[in-house]
């Protein structure tokens, strides 16, 4: 695998630490199966191409997708609070509603940045060829969100919202409005989904209705490979390892891609990704396993 073969896997696998990490507050924290993520990723996407293409600021571009992102999943979690939809229906609702929402934001099937300024223009004068500049970027980025969320999950509402994934009922009797506690759960995970849409149309140079399928498996595997390789004792750790399993399936998939002798192509994708995910979600059993025959 050569070098930029390399950072790039780690730049799709730090950038899609942000959909783990958003993935990792629905599934784990609130127990919400939301399926919104594969419709709120082409949100930020499209919301983030539009806005830069017509002229604003990238940076402002940027937070109104995330801001957009965080919309859809406060639509979801009405569904399923005040209107009492089952969870998952109401997040494939969202999910098949956003389709023709990112159709009505670009007007069209795909929208190109291609010399249009963004987030990263500022920084293009540093020196760095752009394989290296994503990449730090991205690091330093995700270092700042990981913190924002592990203070956030240990302050006092956040608490209130790991009681209400843990045990609803017994949050409620505590006092805790959980219906409000899911709202603002769902809400963020989006909204750092939305994020990772409008940061990946800038760096792939535009925006498709299509970029969104399959997002919730990437997420969802990255989030349980990095519960198998770290400690989720504290938060930190927990949310490190969304980004770690991130980096790690990424490096997987090409690995997998640019291993001659397997002789997989780019068509095998999809199957690549399949396999990854089975091993990743049979990982846990298996360790479990092996402890308990260490034991004996």
């Amino acid at each position: 695998m050569s070098l930029i073969a390399l950072l790039g896997a780690i730049e799709a696998g730090l950038l899609f630490g942000l959909v783990a990490l958003g993935v990792f507050i629905s599934f784990r924290i609130l127990d919400f199966p939301d399926l919104t993520v594969d419709g709120s990723l082409p949100l930020g996407a499209a919301t983030a191409a539009t806005l830069i293409v017509s002229g604003i600021d990238p940076y402002l571009a940027t937070l109104t997708a995330m801001a957009a992102g965080a919309s859809a999943g406060l639509i979801t979690a009405l569904l399923h609070v005040r209107l009492g939809i089952l969870h998952l229906l109401a997040s494939i609702l969202t999910m098949i509603s956003l389709h023709s929402i990112n159709l009505r934001v670009m007007g069209k099937p795909n929208q190109a940045l291609l010399g249009e300024a963004t987030v990263f223009t500022p920084f293009e004068g540093a020196g760095l060829p752009a394989y290296w500049l994503i990449p730090l970027f991205l690091l330093l980025l995700l270092a700042a969100v990981v913190w924002l969320v592990d203070r956030f999950l240990t302050s006092e509402i956040g608490l209130g919202m790991r009681a209400t994934g843990a045990n609803p009922r017994m949050a409620a009797a505590q006092g805790i409005e959980t219906g409000r506690m899911k709202m603002l759960g769902i809400a963020l995970s989006n909204g750092l989904v939305g994020l990772a849409g409008a940061l990946f149309a800038q760096i792939q140079g535009g925006a498709d209705i299509t970029m969104g399928v399959g997002v919730i498996v990437v997420g969802l595997a990255a989030v349980i490979l990095g519960e198998t390789l770290f400690s989720t004792r504290t938060m930190l750790f927990a949310a490190i390892g969304c980004i770690v399993g991130s980096i790690v399936y990424r490096l997987a998939i090409a690995f997998a891609l640019n291993a001659g002798f397997l002789g997989l192509q780019a068509q095998d994708l999809k199957l690549i990704t399949a396999v990854l995910v089975v091993i990743a979600m049979s990982l846990p059993a298996l360790r479990r396993q092996w402890r308990r025959t260490q034991r004996r």
